[in-house]
């Protein structure tokens, strides 16, 4: 399937109701792709889902498991549990909603001959990497349930991709953020930097906290990649195009470049108009000093390249999404 020409395919998004499975299902369908959108809605919301998807509620391995025998030629599989400390306290919940529901996935498509396979993984495989920028070849020790679950799936999507020839791609994700229109970021349960931040300027939380500023970085506070959404969507289109049967392939996303949450502050200060007010924590337990991707791999194997790289233009996206919610 390398360097396939591009035709409409027929394509199953999981967690498609979420943040960035729904500004994937947004690209894909302008792309021209025939998307149907799965989702437990446990974490998504009903009004992500694009307009021209079909929708699916439920179990996205069952849903799978009914599904894919209709003839669909790949999955994009971002449906998982994600809160890092509640993966610490209720590991069985990731172990579960994770690891089986992807193995259960991983089985449907290989009784239904589905051949592609997009698998949305995490910087967090890695841990507590030693260097950064980070490459594909860096030690993944993760140091939570929920990085262990991520590399734990991809273990086992190479043992599928091998035995029955599945054309997988597993993207590792650094910190995305940034909005597309209607399509943006609303947890229930927020722990992202910028929409905590965003929430200080619309009255919803007095002051962000600062987790550490004695760091060894430019102005002592920790430094993380920031990947624009769009970007990071747009490489799952090529992740689909280039994917090799047989192979399983793993790719780090991110903007090559990393800001400091006091520059992240500093830029949704200027953005919002907002004073923004901030305190100064202890460091938590594990956060690395800087954490910054390599994607070189990406550019030189996807033809990747992220196009929105200015931390303001990503804030300002994040902040038009925020306050075009405010009265939802």
């Amino acid at each position: 399937m390398t360097d396939e020409p591009t035709k409409t395919l027929k394509l199953m998004v999981t967690g498609g109701a979420g943040y960035v499975g729904s500004v994937c299902a947004a690209r894909l369908i302008e792309a021209g792709h025939d998307v149907t959108v799965v989702d437990d809605l446990s974490t998504g919301h009903a009004d992500a889902v694009h307009p021209d998807a079909t929708f699916v509620e439920g179990d996205a391995a069952e849903v799978a498991g009914r599904l894919l025998g209709d003839g669909f030629d790949g999955v994009l599989h971002f449906a998982a549990k994600s809160l890092v400390g509640e993966s610490m306290t209720d590991p069985a919940k990731y172990w579960e909603g994770n690891v089986l529901t992807s193995l259960r996935l991983l089985e449907a498509m290989r009784d239904h001959g589905t051949k592609r396979l997009v698998f949305s993984s995490t910087a967090a495989t890695y841990g507590e990497p030693e260097s950064s920028p980070i490459p594909e070849t860096a030690p993944t020790q993760p140091t939570n349930t929920y990085g262990a679950t991520k590399l734990a799936i991809d273990h086992a999507i190479t043992s599928f991709s091998r035995a029955h020839g599945i054309a997988a791609v597993s993207l590792r994700y650094f910190n995305v953020a940034g909005a597309y229109g209607s399509f943006g970021e609303r947890h229930t349960t927020e722990t992202h930097l910028i929409p905590l931040v965003l929430q200080v300027a619309t009255g919803d939380r007095e002051r962000i906290q600062i987790f550490g500023d004695d760091y060894p970085t430019s102005d002592g506070t920790a430094i993380r990649d920031y990947i624009h959404v769009v970007d990071l969507a747009d490489a799952h289109l090529l992740a689909l195009r280039h994917a090799a049967d047989g192979e399983h392939r793993i790719y780090n996303l991110g903007s090559g470049t990393g800001f400091s949450v006091l520059e992240v502050i500093e830029a949704c200060r200027r953005t919002t108009g907002h004073e923004i007010p901030a305190a100064v924590a202890p460091r938590r337990a594990g956060d690395p000093s800087v954490l910054v991707a390599s994607s070189e791999r990406a550019g030189d194997e996807l033809g990747w390249k992220p196009e929105r790289t200015d931390l303001d233009g990503i804030v300002a996206d994040a902040w038009t999404f925020t306050q075009s919610r405010q009265n939802v």
